[in-house]
């Protein structure tokens, strides 16, 4: 959905095509914004094609690293094939959400493997060649998240600017919840961490509920289809932005006290987590998993918080 943005109004306009149209040239990757896609498709280039020589990569964390590397600089290059060639009209999603969105995405991706890639697998391999390319995949990721990182604070939107909604605060706050969201999945991925209670079970709900919601808005945007919705599209961004705040506040509560409180049947300290004791590259025990839930919780609260206050803040009037 195309958006005048002002210091606290959204005015949304209509289009035939939806995006904006924009002749292809070569002298698009001289420009700072194609200079810096350059940057991204090469450093993500280079991070994969590290690790692919030496094959250093192996278990989840290992193959989530590869995967990132690989899909960003795939992404980038379409990005860069559609800029070169003018075919943003032609392109099927909403051309003035989509680079936006994939470039935040891109940003999180980079920076999960930027940590997780070292942390998890680099510090157990032993000292040689296939350790060496690992360190430097590790810092090419890292410039990767830098140029993804810039790419989203210059195409942000911007008082009186005519953009989409995912270039707004509230739009990038829905691509970091649904980024955290699906952490949380992956740290849940063992049932034994929330099956023993119900009220675990409802803060898993919780997580699947408003990941859901928040996709369904993004995708919404992406596609130009925000007027297919019963309600208004600004009512239906506040509403899902209360709805968030209320659920993820209990589970904020329930999580920690059932996981941890001996009263509840939870863990109060690691060590009382046999499996903890394991230090290996590709398990993490089910006490540091309740932990990561715990505080990934309180982050997404936040977010969902800022998003309702931003979105309370803007006004969207058709013209």
């Amino acid at each position: 959905m195309p958006v005048t943005v002002t210091r606290t109004t959204i005015t949304t306009t209509s289009s035939s095509s939806g995006s904006p149209v924009v002749v292809g040239s070569p002298r698009a990757l001289t420009q700072p914004l194609g200079l810096l896609r350059l940057l991204q498709l090469l450093s993500t280039c280079v991070a994969f094609s590290l690790v692919a020589s030496v094959g250093a990569w192996a278990g989840p964390m290992g193959n989530w690293s590869m995967f990132t590397w690989c899909f960003c600089f795939s992404v980038t290059l379409i990005i860069l094939i559609v800029e070169l060639g003018g075919l943003q009209a032609r392109f099927p999603l909403s051309w003035r959400n989509f680079p936006i969105t994939y470039a935040c995405y891109a940003a999180l991706f980079c920076l999960s493997s930027s940590i997780i890639y070292p942390t998890t697998y680099v510090q157990f391999l032993s000292h040689g060649r296939s350790r060496d390319h690992a360190i430097a995949a590790t810092t090419f990721s890292c410039i990767a998240c830098v140029a993804y990182a810039t790419e989203v604070a210059w195409t942000r939107a911007r008082p009186g600017e005519i953009t989409g909604y995912m270039a707004t605060v509230p739009g990038l706050l829905k691509v970091l919840e649904t980024f955290i969201a699906c952490i949380i999945f992956a740290f849940i991925s063992n049932p034994n961490v929330y099956q023993r209670q119900p009220a675990l079970e409802w803060c898993v709900a919780v997580y699947a509920i408003c990941f859901i919601l928040a996709a369904v808005a993004i995708l919404l945007n992406l596609g130009d289809c925000t007027n297919m919705l019963p309600i208004s599209f600004p009512s239906f961004l506040s509403g899902l932005a209360l709805l968030s705040v209320i659920f993820y506040a209990t589970a904020l509560v329930l999580w920690p006290l059932y996981q941890f409180d001996e009263r509840y049947g939870g863990q109060p300290q690691r060590r009382w987590d046999p499996n903890c004791a394991v230090r290996h590259p590709h398990f993490v025990c089910d006490w540091d998993r309740r932990l990561a839930v715990a505080i990934l919780t309180a982050i997404n609260l936040l977010a969902y918080v800022a998003d309702l206050v931003y979105s309370a803040r803007l006004v969207f009037v058709k013209v």
